[in-house]
């Protein structure tokens, strides 16, 4: 189980946060973009070895699970963001972005998503725009950031300008997996923008899952059969 710490949020404030308050929220974080930009690749340090990005992220505790059916494998995070507890799943594509497209399901009611390309490989930066379009095609509301990774092979990188995240209003983060320059920095605020993003949504099919999720079946007394329905 991964540590608990409190992280300072702006998910949202006023009436719906003290209904919220209190009860555990789920979010879901998707991390796109080519294959071989380093999401998933960490140098072959005797401590980071056969880690992930993500992994650097949740390394003092995670829990993956392997999906062989759609080759996912997915990271359960607990913290807490103004000390409301939150349970993050962070999904990886586990290598199926190689066949150009990734299966709807990885996208289904993910709340965020981190677009990731290599610092060092032009072609992973231009790439960014078919990723772009396939999440729209099924999540087009939720928040993204975008991560320009491997920037330690150059930090020259990080005097450059990047125009794809700025058109599209994303933020831009310089992150390296390799010595973890901006990762919590990265991930936190991904967590964050999640959170954000379910409770203040203004999509009907968000708000009907979150109301399914709060759904208590022990407070639905008026549903049980009294003991005349039950001998008509």
């Amino acid at each position: 189980m991964a540590n608990v710490e409190d992280v300072e949020s702006k998910s949202g404030s006023g009436e719906n946060d003290e209904k919220q308050l209190g009860e555990e929220i789920k979010v879901k974080i998707i991390c796109i973009g080519d294959s071989a930009v380093g999401k998933s690749k960490c140098p072959n340090h005797e401590i980071w070895k056969n880690t992930r990005l993500m992994e650097r992220f949740l390394i003092d505790g995670y829990k993956p699970q392997q999906s062989s059916t759609y080759a996912l494998t997915t990271f359960n995070y607990q913290m807490k963001v103004n000390g409301q507890k939150v349970s993050v799943d962070f999904w990886d594509t586990a290598g199926q972005e190689r066949f150009s497209t990734l299966h709807r399901s990885y996208y289904h009611q993910a709340h965020a998503c981190i677009m990731v390309f290599d610092a060092t490989r032009k072609i992973t930066y231009k790439n960014l725009s078919k990723w772009l379009t396939e999440l729209q095609e099924h999540r087009p509301n939720i928040p993204c950031l975008c991560a320009a990774n491997k920037i330690d092979a150059d930090m020259n990188m990080t005097k450059k300008s990047f125009n794809f995240p700025e058109k599209h209003k994303m933020p831009l983060y310089f992150v390296s997996a390799a010595n973890g320059t901006n990762v919590v920095k990265l991930f936190t605020d991904a967590i964050e923008a999640a959170v954000g993003y379910k409770l203040n949504t203004t999509d009907f099919l968000d708000k009907v899952m979150r109301e399914l999720e709060n759904f208590d079946v022990e407070d639905e007394g008026n549903l049980s059969l009294t003991d005349e329905q039950k001998k008509i």
